[in-house]
């Protein structure tokens, strides 16, 4: 990704994020530019909690997700095609 890339994350990509993201990531999420994650985090009014780690910031997925409204990963055709949703119902 660019460092000018401010495509939001679709749906799909959200939910296939990993357990935890850099602040870049999470902006995209979100839609906004590294300026603003950088600006929010500092005031302390970034949309979701961020944890520093060392001179980094990274954000919880499921802090990511709740903040955007996402409360559960929905079911699509594909996954039920994969086998993956098989191991949901066993």
């Amino acid at each position: 990704m660019s460092k000018c890339d401010r495509t939001p994350l679709s749906f799909r990509e959200i939910l296939d994020l990993p357990v935890s993201v850099d602040l870049r990531t999470a902006a995209r999420a979100y839609g906004m530019s590294m300026g603003t994650a950088y600006r929010l985090v500092g005031l302390g009014t970034f949309p979701c909690e961020t944890v520093r780690v060392g001179h980094r910031h990274r954000v919880l997925t499921v802090h990511l997700m709740h903040a955007l409204g996402i409360e559960e990963r929905p079911l699509f055709a594909d996954d039920i095609a994969d086998g993956v949703a098989l191991t949901l119902f066993d």
